[in-house]
């Protein structure tokens, strides 16, 4: 417990904290407002925890869409006291535990990601593991079994103090409607603590399934158990339900759960990603539902009717397209954003098309950029539709790549390629 309310530790802790932004808890204090009020009462509340006596307040709860569209997510938002005294305990108990965790474990651990997880799913399926197992798990976080989890912690933890305040957080119940209900089970998603809890939880299916020599690639809920054959990964996907529900109390969600080929074009799924198989062998490709969801994103932000100027249309388009990329540079997507390139510089040129609006502008603009007298008027007076003009050969010679460029439009291919090349070793 003291090793938690150092100070140097709490002050990591309130800095990490601040780091991740977040929105205010039940009580509508923010990080900002934070400060001073544990600055002042900093002695007082140290004390409570101590000696047991401390409260954490209920989650504020929120609901967020689901990245593949398939619903809502409940997050649980602590007061921001509770997300420092949460992250401080985090601090110390993940370096206790991190040696203990599989190594087929990705989320949320120190220097993993979900990309070296899809690369290891490629890597087993160069090995000939073609079969997966994908298990998903009904609302994982909100039906953490307590007494399961306070047991697994007090193996590696003697300060039953400290088991006492996680205990606290378990039980300190969801505020919805501004009715507080009570928390029998789960860790609800939203605090600092929380990924780490639920590793520690479902650890327990990483070591057992490692013990019976299965591949197991996990990233938090998202779980993969690979086999070499359909029948092998058949009677794995009924172990595998079967330990989850019997010995750890979840609920394994069987119309989700199923066994499919890792290279399956449709149908396997990880973390965003897929396998795809050629001449060359296993390659990792972006799933279907990310493309689709990603193109729909560029769309808006490159839609006609926003009244920005187009310079930070193009900035909006390149901070969206840097953090997709970041994410998915370790998918084989060369084809697929040169033709979103051909595509965003023809929205782009459309959205500067209507931008000039009159058909005099027109004329005017595209005498500046070199067409002449004849054509510009011609064309200044059309009555082709934005789509159409954006893709003709007077606008490819007015408003150029290079043009583009020089306004702000973001070669996000060649920033693919640099990451895939800086990368490429990680």
């Amino acid at each position: 417990m003291e090793r938690i309310l150092n100070r140097d530790n709490l002050n990591r802790a309130y800095k990490q904290v601040k780091r991740n932004h977040g929105a205010p808890g039940i009580d509508g204090m923010t990080i900002e407002a934070a400060l001073p009020w544990l600055q002042e009462n900093r002695e007082e509340l140290l004390q409570s925890i101590r000696e047991g006596k401390y409260k954490p307040s209920p989650v504020r709860r929120k609901e967020i869409p689901k990245p593949d569209g398939s619903g809502v997510r409940k997050l649980g938002i602590p007061t921001v006291v509770d997300r420092v005294i949460q992250q401080a305990i985090a601090q110390q108990l993940q370096p206790l535990f991190e040696p203990l965790f599989s190594d087929g474990s990705y989320g949320y651990r120190p220097g993993r990601s979900a990309q070296q997880a899809i690369r290891k799913v490629k890597a087993y399926a160069e090995q000939g593991y073609g079969q997966a197992v994908e298990i998903d798990l009904s609302k994982y976080f909100d039906t953490l079994n307590h007494e399961l989890l306070l047991n697994l912690l007090s193996k590696q933890i003697q300060d039953k103090r400290v088991i006492g305040l996680i205990k606290k957080y378990l039980k300190s119940g969801v505020m919805e409607n501004g009715v507080r209900r009570a928390t029998e089970e789960g860790s609800p998603q939203g605090g600092p603590l929380s990924p780490l809890l639920a590793n520690i939880y479902l650890n327990e299916f990483d070591q057992e399934m490692e013990s019976r020599g299965v591949r197991v690639i996990r990233y938090a809920d998202d779980i993969v158990v690979l086999a070499k054959s359909k029948r092998a990964a058949i009677r794995l996907l009924e172990t595998s339900r079967m330990y989850l529900e019997q010995k750890l109390k979840l609920q394994m969600n069987t119309q989700k759960s199923k066994v499919v080929s890792v290279v399956a074009q449709k149908h396997f799924k990880f973390l965003g990603f897929a396998l795809g198989k050629n001449g060359k062998g296993v390659y990792v490709r972006v799933h279907r539902q990310p493309l689709v969801k990603a193109k729909k994103k560029l769309k808006e932000l490159t839609s006609r009717s926003q009244g920005r100027n187009a310079r930070q249309v193009m900035e909006n388009v390149k901070v969206y397209i840097r953090g997709w990329i970041g994410y998915f540079y370790v998918a084989d997507m060369k084809r697929i954003l040169q033709s979103w390139n051909e595509w965003l510089r023809r929205r782009m040129r459309m959205y500067i098309w209507k931008q000039w609006k009159k058909p005099r502008t027109k004329v005017q603009n595209l005498r500046k950029l070199g067409i002449p007298e004849w054509q510009a008027y011609q064309w200044g007076n059309t009555r082709l539709g934005y789509w159409r003009i954006a893709g003709s050969a007077i606008l490819n010679r007015s408003v150029t790549n290079e043009r583009l460029a020089q306004a702000g439009y973001y070669d996000f291919p060649a920033q693919y390629e640099r990451l895939r090349q800086l990368r490429s070793s990680g």
